[in-house]
């Protein structure tokens, strides 16, 4: 049988728990991936040698490697002294195979092929990418590091995020998208990952127009200032206001409570009733596919990570997300359905 098409569309942590499950199955995977990255390594690249981002491409490149396990171990290798302090190897890689083939995609064509990756990676865009974020007071802040960095986010709140100018959408991810048959949007960071991706018009409308059956996997947990006291509707609602409504044909949803140590020491990070809850609207247009997705190993940072203190420690696990993606194109007439 002919392989199904499959785009994701996200970036950063959530894309790499996503693919590294996906890979397992005989799917055809592209692989669109954010270029609003201005942080850590990726964000110092950017500036000193004017290179897109290369970051959460690396971690979608990684997860689709079928390459030996020390080889993916170098690309992620962090150095942690001396003047490369703080950068990643696999960053240095991208970027390096970009200036030789003078241009980002050339050079992924470059690593998907070095790297043994099953399936394709494609920057949403080649032009240069930056977010403006408007808060609630009416102040404006460039940058997506400021997601995260900046304490006016989380005391002030955001009202809505903008691109500082508009960029093309790259060829590729549009063709991608028009021959899916499945479009999965996150899971990941909802500002800094998944909404500038669907900010590039030639995404949304291709998606808009698209004949793929949609699927939003819903986050684990809420983001105080960001996404605060945020349902699983919220969400839908949002990302529809950019689509198109009734755009969405599938949540994917985690019923399963993560340990109350976790959730205690989340809650005082993030605030109260920060995980994502399902409120159960009968109105829904989209079908619903819930189960216990939450990973149990214990997420460990890595040595030099300058932002090891925006990753989220409660995460996806990667094989019961791709088991609920499987379900979905396999039996996607059913009206839901839970993971058992």
């Amino acid at each position: 049988m002919k392989s199904k098409k499959i785009v994701t569309i996200g970036g950063g942590t959530g894309s790499f728990t996503l693919l590294s499950g996906l890979k397992n199955y005989q799917y055809d995977i592209t692989a669109i991936v954010t270029m609003a990255d201005d942080g850590g390594s990726t964000g110092k690249l950017r500036d000193e040698l004017g290179v897109l981002p290369p970051g959460d491409v690396r971690q979608c490149l990684v997860a689709l490697s079928d390459s030996s396990e020390k080889l993916r171990e170098l690309m992620n290798y962090r150095f942690d002294n001396g003047d490369l302090k703080g950068h990643n190897f696999g960053n240095l890689f991208l970027s390096a195979l970009e200036k030789i083939n003078g241009s980002f995609s050339g050079g992924i064509v470059e690593a998907i092929d070095i790297l043994n990756v099953k399936g394709s990676v494609v920057p949403v865009s080649e032009d240069d990418m930056r977010l403006t974020i408007k808060l609630n007071d009416g102040h404006i802040i460039v940058g997506e590091k400021e997601l995260d960095d900046n304490k006016q986010v989380r005391e002030i709140g955001i009202h809505e995020i903008r691109l500082s100018k508009s960029v093309r959408a790259n060829r590729r991810a549009v063709k991608a998208i028009n021959e899916a048959d499945f479009i999965i949007i996150g899971p990941g960071d909802y500002y800094g990952s998944i909404v500038p991706n669907l900010l590039v018009s030639g995404i949304r409308l291709s998606i808009k127009k698209a004949k793929a059956k949609v699927i939003f996997v819903a986050p684990l947990t809420n983001k105080k200032g960001q996404t605060s006291g945020f349902a699983v509707s919220d969400y839908v609602s949002n990302i529809e206001k950019l689509i198109g409504k009734n755009r969405t044909d599938f949540v994917v949803y985690n019923s399963k409570k993560p340990h109350k140590n976790m959730l205690r020491r989340y809650e005082k990070q993030e605030g109260k009733n920060s995980l994502v809850l399902y409120n159960y609207d009968n109105n829904r247009k989209y079908k619903i596919v819930e189960g216990d997705l939450l990973r149990k190993e214990k997420v460990v940072s890595t040595i030099g990570d300058a932002l090891a203190h925006t990753r989220a420690f409660i995460r996806h696990d990667s094989n019961k997300l791709a088991r609920a993606i499987a379900l979905i194109t396999e039996y996607s007439e059913y009206r839901s359905f839970n993971i058992l």
